[in-house]
């Protein structure tokens, strides 16, 4: 970001000296945590580092999807952390993802975005993580690992708002959408679609036909029924759900998925939410 940039467009935007020194440093911390994985998986195993092509072509876009990439990195490590063997990876990953928790908070302030509206962080599945990732990786080296996890058709949220007006700040009353009661209308990607830089994976699923619309953020998964379902495309209502007492459910950049049924998870058993799946995505709110 820094080197695609010009001093004066990071100006224009409201980032200054500071602000870049930070990201700089957010870069840095990056490099450790790949240091770290690498040590615990040996340096023969680990995969080497992929080329990705990141689509935004201001800065303010480029913080917009920083904020995103940010949240679902996270999203994607809480989801399995408790679910692994080796107790001591378990740690030293806890202690690096807990750093980009930071991080994606400080892309909301450099948004202007209100810096932490949740209670509660939110956990995803390994496959989701890597559906929301993949379409980014231009190319990787030979000898890496083929990805297993499986990659779902995408949501497109057709009238989904983006933060780009307003100014960076420690935090914000910044509304970004009218929350719930607010009608999505979104399209999907396709079963068995190509997809990938090398043309090797294809866009899966096990489930049925898509009936709901989930609502994962923070504790909960709320399920909305589908609308108007034509031709991979559909309509939901953002449901008026709360986490306790005086917390609504659905606030920051929160994941969605088309799912077959409404089956009631938990944060420790939403993994069972895969084999439901039809389709995943991210929207964003305030």
């Amino acid at each position: 970001m820094l080197a695609r940039f010009s001093v004066e467009e990071f100006e224009a935007a409201g980032l200054n000296a500071d602000d870049r020194t930070l990201i700089e440093h957010m870069a840095d911390q990056e490099v450790g945590h790949a240091i770290a994985i690498t040590n615990m998986l040996g340096v023969d195993r680990a995969a080497k580092q992929c080329v990705y092509q990141y689509p935004f072509n201001t800065v303010k876009e480029a913080i917009l999807f920083s904020q995103i990439l940010t949240r679902w990195g996270e999203a994607g490590v809480y989801g399995f952390l408790n679910q692994l063997d080796s107790r001591p990876s378990a740690q030293i990953l806890l202690q690096s993802i807990t750093t980009e928790a930071r991080q994606q908070m400080v892309f909301r302030q450099f948004q202007g975005l209100p810096a932490m509206p949740e209670w509660f962080e939110t956990g995803i599945p390994q496959s989701y993580a890597w559906t929301l990732l993949s379409p980014y990786i231009q190319s990787c080296p030979p000898n890496n690992p083929r990805i297993e996890f499986t990659r779902f058709p995408l949501i497109n949220i057709t009238n989904q708002p983006y933060a780009l007006d307003g100014q960076p700040g420690i935090n914000s009353n910044y509304t970004l959408t009218e929350g719930a009661g607010r009608t999505l209308q979104f399209t999907w990607e396709p079963l068995n679609k190509t997809v990938g830089y090398d043309g090797l994976y294809k866009t899966q699923s096990v489930a049925g036909e898509p009936k709901f619309m989930a609502f994962i953020s923070q504790l909960n998964v709320t399920y909305a029924p589908l609308q108007n379902v034509s031709d991979y495309s559909a309509s939901a209502v953002v449901p008026n759900g709360t986490v306790f007492a005086g917390e609504v459910q659905s606030v920051g950049s929160l994941f969605v998925a088309l799912t077959d049924s409404d089956p009631f998870l938990t944060p420790y058993s939403l993994p069972l939410i895969v084999n439901h799946t039809v389709a995943v995505g991210l929207y964003q709110l305030s």
